[in-house]
């Protein structure tokens, strides 16, 4: 089972930049998206072949998450269950016959960490949340999760240190939810790696240096990492600020 997740940064504009040839060419059997920045049905993405369920923020081109799975789910959930994080379009919850997929985009901390108490609550009770599917079957998490987890996953973890999404509060939370019983999954198969990056800023020629943080994520409940084959970050697939990453389940 091949799992996609991408920060579009709005499904529209990426659409405009090769969405569709990409989706063609990968033929995942899941694909994940954040930032669609839309409505469903506000333009049309022709998915052929997939199931499709949108959970959109109350506001207007604005955050928005979207899942793509040939197969049909089980059961799907939008947002967490809780009013104070669910207006946002940040989440929806798939269920198959082995695992929950969670895809997820999480809150920006924003500039100076003015909304770093906000995320702090959103990471508890998301850790919360997601520890709750794991008691019932394993549980894989995508997405755009908005930490650079250690030094390794950004090329200027110096001067970020006090920055939104490498905070010592953010980081310390991504080491929570993995030590809730969570992999990830690209750290897993490449440990030491370094300039292996998800999002670069539009300024400064970031991408075209490499200067980017890894901020996009597969985590895997520790048991079902047994079936996990591979993890990768396609870092040549252009078409948003982020590009996607990936798995491979047996």
């Amino acid at each position: 089972m091949k799992l996609i997740s991408w920060n579009v940064n709005g499904l529209r504009a990426c659409m405009g930049k090769g969405f569709l040839d990409f989706v063609q060419a990968q033929d995942a059997d899941v694909i994940c998206l954040q930032e669609t920045k839309m409505q469903q049905g506000q333009a049309d993405v022709p998915m052929e072949g997939y199931h499709e369920y949108w959970c959109s923020a109350e506001k207007k081109g604005y955050s928005g998450t979207a899942v793509f799975t040939k197969q049909e789910p089980l059961s799907v959930r939008y947002g967490l269950g809780i009013d104070v994080h669910d207006h946002e379009g940040r989440a929806i919850t798939v269920e198959y016959e082995g695992f929950y997929l969670v895809c997820v985009y999480v809150p920006n901390s924003q500039d100076e960490l003015k909304r770093l108490d906000y995320r702090m609550q959103w990471e508890d009770d998301f850790r919360a949340y997601v520890k709750g599917l794991d008691a019932v079957k394993p549980v894989v998490i995508c997405g755009d999760m908005n930490v650079a987890h250690e030094e390794i996953d950004l090329k200027n973890p110096k001067t970020n240190r006090r920055n939104a999404g490498f905070s010592d509060e953010e980081r310390a939370k991504m080491t929570e939810l993995i030590g809730a019983g969570f992999t990830d999954t690209f750290r897993h198969f490449y440990p030491g790696l370094t300039g292996a990056y998800s999002w670069w800023s539009y300024r400064f020629k970031a991408r075209e240096k490499n200067a980017g943080w890894r901020i996009d994520y597969f985590l895997v409940s520790d048991r079902l990492m047994p079936r996990v084959a591979k993890a990768g970050i396609l870092n040549d697939v252009f078409g948003s600020d982020h590009c996607p990453v990936t798995l491979e389940i047996e």
